[in-house]
């Protein structure tokens, strides 16, 4: 019987909230911090896709579960470092509902807490082999480069708008980077965890790299979606989608440096077209790299059930997060 990526996901979701607790657990019990509970709760109620993408991807190459899961928990912790350092940074005050990590915690502790789960990922994939700690040491090297390729204030992005210093592939460059990278490590990782050959790993790595990438723009389009249904946004809300504004709708940058001047944070009729134009060109881009991921992968990649769910599940997971 076939099943899609949702079913997976919830066939394996308990497994890998243990296991991925028990080692945010081991990892957190000695650290001198006032609020290790609400931490942990806050790290645990992740989706852990990027996780699921790992042992996905093992068992359809063949392998087992008890292989892919000290990986995929790997995977997982990275992303959740990436998620303390980036509310940091963006000075989000919520995560999940829920206050993150530096408010909690401060903001050098939280920043050192980080670290220390990207140290612990990269140790743990050591300790399984050098390939392993290769591809989580450049995943974690990646990303952090395509945090620094972000923007930050509406000032910059003005300063960098009316120099026009900007590199025509920036938001090419920030979802690959971002987001691609560590979704291609968790499918490479499963690829190693399976024992597949050179050849089908970088497969694995491509196909994640093209769900991630789809995965950041649909990010980006919901979060569009909602200005166009409020007609409103702020400059510092504008800043972030600065990039794929400038990528999906040409010709728009005059109306972003009025907003991010916070000339006006209504969202007039030719900026609200843009917004429309630019939502349809993700739609497209979304689309492309989800035929781009499939198209990486032979029809010997997998085999039984697998053959049909690797085929589904980059739909599959735009889809739930679409619904989340």
């Amino acid at each position: 019987m076939s099943i899609g990526f949702e079913d997976y996901l919830g066939i394996l979701k308990q497994r890998m909230d243990d296991a991925f607790g028990k080692a945010l657990s081991t990892l957190l019990e000695n650290a001198p911090m006032e609020n290790t509970a609400s931490l942990m709760e806050i790290l645990q109620a992740g989706k852990k896709i990027r996780g699921c993408l790992s042992c996905m991807v093992s068992e359809a190459l063949g392998g087992t579960l008890e292989a892919a899961i000290p990986r995929a928990v790997a995977v997982e912790l990275i992303q959740a470092a990436t998620l303390i350092h980036d509310d940091f940074v963006d000075q989000d005050t919520l995560r999940r509902n829920k206050p993150a990590a530096w408010t909690l915690e401060g903001a050098r502790r939280a920043v050192l807490i980080g670290d220390v789960i990207f140290a612990t990922a990269i140790k743990m994939m050591n300790d399984l082999g050098w390939e392993d700690g290769l591809a989580v040491s450049h995943a974690i090297a990646q990303v952090a480069k395509g945090a620094l390729h972000e923007p930050l204030a509406p000032l910059d992005v003005i300063r960098e708008i009316e120099s026009h210093s900007l590199d025509g592939q920036w938001y090419d460059k920030i979802i690959h980077l971002k987001t691609g990278i560590l979704f291609g490590t968790a499918c490479r990782l499963g690829a190693i965890a399976a024992n597949a050959d050179v050849g089908t790993r970088e497969i694995s790595y491509r196909y994640g790299l093209r769900i991630g990438e789809a995965y950041q723009i649909a990010d980006d389009m919901k979060e569009m979606n909602h200005h166009l249904l409020t007609r409103s946004i702020r400059p510092g809300q504008l800043a972030p989608l600065v990039p794929a504004f400038l990528h999906f709708a040409d010709g728009m940058g005059p109306h972003i440096l009025k907003v991010l001047r916070g000339e006006s944070p209504e969202v007039d009729d030719p900026v609200w077209e843009f917004f429309g134009r630019a939502v349809m060109l993700m739609e497209k881009a979304i689309e492309d790299r989800l035929k781009s991921a499939v198209s990486e992968i032979q029809e010997d990649f997998a085999t039984g059930q697998y053959r049909k769910l690797v085929r589904k599940a980059p739909w599959d997971l735009i889809r739930l997060f679409n619904l989340s």
